[in-house]
């Protein structure tokens, strides 16, 4: 990357509307991220429509900024009232609430922003270094070795958003199915259309995900029991950041494991940043001098696995940008996106027009800069985002969720696209599918297809073609090892289940047993 690429890139996103964009989707982020149950890409998702009205970089700006904050602020919740606000920060929820119970509420929201900026700006620096030359690598691939990513990047998702590897295979076959409905590739004739003049452009898959994620949560929030929640704990009279470097001097490692950590798992195709947050407090706990302390409100997981966070958000664009294949949900709805603002992802985009990927990099910076500032405000204000009630959030929701849909095709049938989405992702989350690899199927169905149907031509039918050259070949026996790995787990544990006598280890017993306690 020459310096002269960097300076145009800084001075594009220096300009007043990207850093207003950055700016709104900040404090968005932050409001969304602190309300329970409201995750950060429902957040993004509802952002779409708004994107329709502005430039590329900008519209990119406005979601990076507000899934950065989203995650971090989900942290809010999970310390205030033991509910985490996202996916990643039920990873230390517990850990997180007894650090509050014993009365360390400010420590603890502190150490949640200051290490997710830490992490996030460690994120976007490798992400810099590494996009520019993966996609001088790519540059060579062919239609081989973009199968395999697909296929690996599809797999991966389907394997580690749940806990039922089964149940988030079916989650990913449903998204391919509805990846083929429209036009044929090859011979251009009309499948799964039913006559129905709109499908024959294929299933739009912004309407599905605004309803599978956005409508999908106020169905659940309105069929789900009322809780009595604990008041929030005062955190006012608690400065902001107080011993965080102080902490940073005491566990060095566990930020340099986390944001390693979170770079390398948020790079791989379909993972996302979300499972970094696991791992990397279990990594903690097992690299600790003082493992017995976790769970008693001790700060060293707290520290690695928040790093991991946004470490893992921004590395999960390396696939995105590089290759065109989306990293998690997130960079699923920015793909997208940029697709419709006429700019391709992918090894291309870097040579032809690299200011545009260094630009959206360079997003990341500032926006984890903010985290600073704004982290301020929110540790202080914490009990009144809270305190929102859900008859003002639920309508704007819905008015958001409508206008987003129709605004796609400037038709109806996207509303009732939503509508039906809604619906059938709420049934589907309540007995245990998972939602991501839907989306990730719908939006890689047709690049997945695409890619093999050109690869059995240039193969004339030979399967083994997508294994002659190199690294299609070492792609394909990775994924060929996770599969045949993910299956005899499956029936390892299936035998070891029916074969106990036990039928409480009976994965059918245990799998109806779960349901309704979401994960």
């Amino acid at each position: 990357m020459s310096f002269e690429t960097l300076e145009t890139a800084f001075l594009m996103v220096m300009v007043p509307s990207v850093l207003l964009a950055i700016l709104i989707g900040s404090v968005y982020g932050l409001f969304i991220g602190a309300l329970p149950g409201l995750t950060a890409t429902m957040a993004t998702a509802l952002l779409v429509p708004i994107t329709f009205y502005m430039e590329p970089l900008a519209a990119i700006a406005l979601i990076v900024s507000s899934t950065a904050m989203a995650i971090t602020a989900g942290d809010i919740p999970g310390a205030l009232i033991r509910i985490p606000g996202t996916p990643a920060s039920a990873a230390y929820t517990e850990e997180a609430y007894e650090m509050t119970r014993r009365g360390k509420a400010g420590e603890v929201l502190s150490l949640g922003f200051f290490f997710s900026a830490i992490g996030g700006l460690i994120g976007a620096t490798v992400l810099l270094i590494s996009g520019p030359a993966l996609a001088q690598v790519s540059l060579n691939f062919s239609s081989f070795e973009f199968f395999w990513l697909a296929t690996l990047g599809l797999m991966t998702c389907a394997l580690v958003s749940s806990s039922n590897p089964i149940r988030g295979a079916v989650s990913l076959v449903i998204g391919l199915l509805l990846s083929t409905v429209g036009l044929d590739v090859t011979t251009g004739q009309p499948r799964f259309t039913f006559d129905i003049l709109e499908l024959s452009g294929g299933i739009s898959f912004i309407p599905v995900m605004i309803g599978m994620f956005a409508l999908s949560e106020i169905i659940r929030g309105f069929t789900a029991l009322e809780r009595e929640l604990p008041p929030a704990p005062k955190v006012g009279d608690i400065e902001p950041y107080r011993g965080m470097f102080a902490l940073l001097r005491k566990y060095p490692m566990s930020v340099l494991r986390g944001t390693s950590l979170g770079s390398a798992v948020g790079a791989l195709p379909g993972v996302g940043g979300d499972l970094a947050a696991w791992i990397a407090y279990g990594m903690s706990r097992k690299f600790s001098k003082t493992p017995q302390k976790f769970g008693t409100g001790h700060p060293e997981g707290l520290v690695e696995a928040t790093s991991s966070n946004n470490a893992g958000l921004s590395s999960a664009w390396i696939p995105a940008l590089v290759f065109g294949i989306p990293g998690d949900a997130v960079t699923a709805i920015a793909v997208g996106v940029l697709f419709m603002k006429g700019v391709s992802p992918g090894p291309r985009l870097f040579i032809e027009n690299p200011t545009m990927p260094t630009a959206i990099i360079l997003t990341f910076f500032v926006a984890n800069l903010l985290l600073f500032p704004l982290g301020w405000f929110a540790i202080k204000g914490a009990r009144h985002v809270l305190s929102v009630p859900r008859a003002v959030i639920v309508p704007m929701i819905l008015l958001c969720c409508f206008v987003g849909s129709y605004a796609v095709n400037n038709t109806l049938f996207d509303v009732w696209t939503m509508l039906v989405a809604g619906v059938v992702g709420y049934l589907l989350e309540r007995n245990g599918f998972p939602i991501a690899p839907i989306i990730l199927g719908l939006v890689l169905g047709p690049v997945l297809e695409r890619n093999f149907i050109m690869s059995m031509q240039i193969a004339r039918g030979d399967l083994l073609g997508f294994f002659e050259r190199p690294v299609a070949g070492g792609l394909g026996i990775l994924v060929c090892t996770i599969l045949v790995l993910a299956v005899y787990r499956a029936c390892t544990r299936r035998s070891q289940g029916l074969d106990s006598g036990d039928p409480a280890k009976s994965p059918i017993i245990a799998s109806n047993s779960t349901k309704g306690n979401p994960q």
